[in-house]
């Protein structure tokens, strides 16, 4: 439990919330029911283990605040319990109402077990990573598929690392369950892409017969637009990521609206592929960007802008 003033309002509350949801008590001490809520809420942190913060906001002592969330919400009176999500308040309810009231309400907001212990095992699996243990990743990820197989998270991580390894059987029978998600989730197309490039180069005994014979095509006619996808999926499938967008810009920078966007489409499939993890930093820092993909961003911007 946090208590709340002026000097740790942000990074306590809105930051805070940014990773767990934060549920703040505005109470005051000569309110009853407020002393009766109270209890109650603090046993709930408890029995939700950890899967939300509770906060409380003496009326009296931090009017500021509490005054701005009862004007937001059209609330008038204590014990008034906003919930933090994001860094934004989303939702709320007044009064001492029961425990069971209380739990529906936080089960509209709060991740349940499941979805807290796949993204404790995502976690883990990216600090696995950092330190250079594939295999101990892949087996955090599979764990946190398996307690919650609709963290989308999870299973990107999980079958982007699969093909990284040239599993791309074991890499296609996890991404089978969200297939039909490819239209709606644009990391599940990035996936879809990768898979179809490795698909595309698989046929032959080696791709570089058939990367030679675009390079050959491309010599005899720069327009020669087919021949340049080719060859980007031909590098996208040896994981040439550099070589492939370089190739695709060359195809944007003279037609960029080719097969319907095709081209800008695998581009930026490309630069959610490469794109690390964001490191962790201190409250209030900004992480910094990857240069290689913040400068093949702003390439894209360039050709697509102008």
């Amino acid at each position: 439990m946090i208590d709340i003033t002026l000097e740790n309002f942000q990074t306590e509350l809105i930051d805070g919330s940014m990773t767990t949801p934060v549920l703040l008590d505005i109470w005051a001490e000569w309110c009853g029911p407020c002393k009766q809520l109270g209890p109650v809420l603090e046993k709930l942190e408890l029995e939700y283990g950890g899967r939300f913060t509770l906060a409380k906001l003496d009326a009296d002592k931090v009017p500021q605040i509490s005054q701005q969330l009862s004007q937001m919400f059209g609330v008038r009176s204590i014990p008034f319990c906003v919930m933090f999500k994001g860094g934004q308040p989303v939702d709320g309810f007044v009064g001492a109402i029961p425990a069971d009231q209380i739990r529906s309400f936080l089960d509209k907001h709060v991740p349940g077990a499941d979805e807290a212990a796949a993204a404790e095992q995502e976690d883990a699996a990216q600090e696995a990573l950092a330190e250079g243990d594939t295999e101990g990743a892949l087996e955090r990820l599979q764990q946190a598929l398996a307690t919650d197989p609709a963290n989308d998270d999870a299973r990107f991580d999980y079958v982007k690392l699969l093909l990284q390894q040239d599993r791309v059987d074991d890499a296609k029978v996890a991404f089978a369950p969200v297939i039909a998600k490819t239209s709606a989730v644009r990391r599940f197309d990035t996936l879809q892409r990768w898979i179809d490039a490795i698909d595309f180069a698989a046929p032959a005994t080696g791709a570089a017969p058939i990367l030679a014979d675009a390079e050959a095509r491309i010599a005899a006619n720069k327009r020669d637009f087919e021949a340049r996808f080719d060859r980007a999926r031909l590098l996208m499938s040896a994981q040439r990521w550099t070589d492939a967008m370089d190739e695709l810009l060359d195809i944007l920078m003279r037609d960029k609206g080719w097969n319907e966007e095709l081209a800008r489409k695998t581009y930026v499939a490309i630069l959610d592929i490469i794109e690390p993890p964001k490191p962790k930093v201190a409250d209030g820092q900004i992480p910094p960007d990857d240069p290689t993909v913040a400068s093949y961003r702003r390439r894209l911007s360039s050709v697509v802008l102008s």
